[in-house]
């Protein structure tokens, strides 16, 4: 590297770190690239590439859970090494062969659907368990994390497994990398935040097509999504309660916690703005060691819930029922049931013990996944059909 490119790179590091990190990102993509960084540094692994997309933070990573990496977004040239301090995200641009065949192993019809509205076009996955019959049956939005697809998500999640054995329909869609060049869901964005409009549109017009042409129980229709995809399906459950009667987040962001890039990365760190409240029934899962989505984001979540109405008993929300639990085989974990004057559960916190930015109890063909468990997937399908009649503000 020459004397330009090692101060261009010095400068990057340096306003890095001081957090002015749009800055950073400019002066890469006009210090760096144009001068063919690919010649200079060597590719991270080969195979196939997606673009890069949100910055996110390194730290104490588990080997094969999480990448050791900072992802600029808007780079052209992705799977490039930068070093000692940045990296660029490496993922399937479509599922894999292990991904695919575990996506159908349960055995029930798999399609490829594409959704169009006034608001825009996905496509999506969809899971109909071979229990299906035309009787009404709960449906499942699930939302893949940044770098993901719908196949790897599937996979990795083992919903489609649950799935077959509960006799419950699941729709996976896909964000567009015309959308967001790395598939991450525009949580942050505020025109992707409001209800009949952008991506909420989009995720609420799949959910009532997949209503139109199958038949489904309208009081069982959850959401739940993993990292960029948890915040997104927390912008869907503080958009749409008449649609969803419960939802789960994986490692996400509270809704409204940032209204722009610069305010995403700040919230990906400190849990952000305090925004809008949630009504329906949440399940929130977070590893303890997260440090691309702190910790601090699922006590956002949770509050945002618990804060909903007058309704919730605060002696009870603030000493809600607390289980410790782990074994050789799983992580160690914290669970906190949260409940309204009626003993209703409204919310449910699984805190895990040592766990990084992975789907908890997930296969390990997916990308993301920690499979010491506990189970996520089995525990938000359970939670979502503890919850099958609409609730408050429905």
């Amino acid at each position: 590297m020459n004397d330009d490119r090692k101060a261009t790179m010095a400068d990057a590091l340096r306003l890095t770190r001081a957090g002015r990190l749009t800055e950073a990102t400019a002066l890469i993509q006009e210090g760096l690239l144009p001068g063919g960084l690919a010649g200079a540094l060597p590719l991270v692994r080969s195979g196939p590439l997606v673009r890069s997309g949100p910055l996110v933070r390194s730290g104490l990573v588990q080997p094969g859970l999480d990448r050791p990496e900072i992802a600029l977004p808007g780079l052209d040239r992705p799977g490039l090494a930068l070093p000692g301090l940045l990296r660029f995200s490496l993922a399937p641009s479509g599922g894999s062969a292990a991904a695919t065949a575990a996506a159908r192993a349960p055995g029930g019809e798999v399609r490829h659907l594409t959704h169009i509205d006034a608001a825009g076009s996905r496509t999506y996955l969809l899971y109909v368990p071979t229990g299906y019959a035309g009787e009404p049956v709960p449906l499942v939005l699930m939302l893949h994390g940044g770098t993901q697809n719908a196949t790897d998500f599937a996979a990795g999640t083992r919903m489609n497994d649950l799935a077959e054995q509960h006799t419950v329909i699941v729709a996976y869609p896909e964000q567009s990398t015309a959308a967001n060049n790395g598939r991450y869901w525009n949580w942050f964005r505020r025109g992707d935040q409001r209800r009949g409009n952008g991506e909420p549109a989009i995720l609420a017009g799949i959910t009532r097509q997949v209503m139109g042409d199958y038949v489904v129980d309208p009081a069982r229709v959850y959401v739940a999504g993993f990292s960029s995809g948890g915040a997104m399906a927390a912008v869907m459950a503080g958009t749409y309660p008449d649609l969803y009667s419960a939802a789960g987040i994986h490692s996400g962001l509270a809704y409204g916690a940032a209204h722009d890039l610069p305010s995403a990365y700040e919230a990906m760190r400190t849990g952000g703005t305090v925004g809008p409240t949630i009504q329906v029934p949440l399940i929130v899962f977070h590893g303890d060691r997260d440090n691309i989505v702190a910790p601090v984001n699922a006590d956002r979540l949770i509050a945002s819930r618990i804060a909903v109405s007058a309704g919730i008993d605060s002696d009870v929300t603030s000493r809600p029922d607390t289980t410790h639990s782990g074994d050789n085989a799983r992580r160690g974990h914290t669970r906190r049931i949260y409940r309204d004057m009626n003993g209703r559960v409204v919310a449910e916190q699984w805190i895990i013990h040592g766990g990084s930015h992975a789907w908890f109890g997930g296969n390990p063909v997916g990308s993301y996944t920690d499979a010491q468990g506990p189970d996520a997937s089995a525990e938000m399908l359970r939670f979502f059909l503890e919850h099958t009649a609409p609730v408050i503000g429905r």
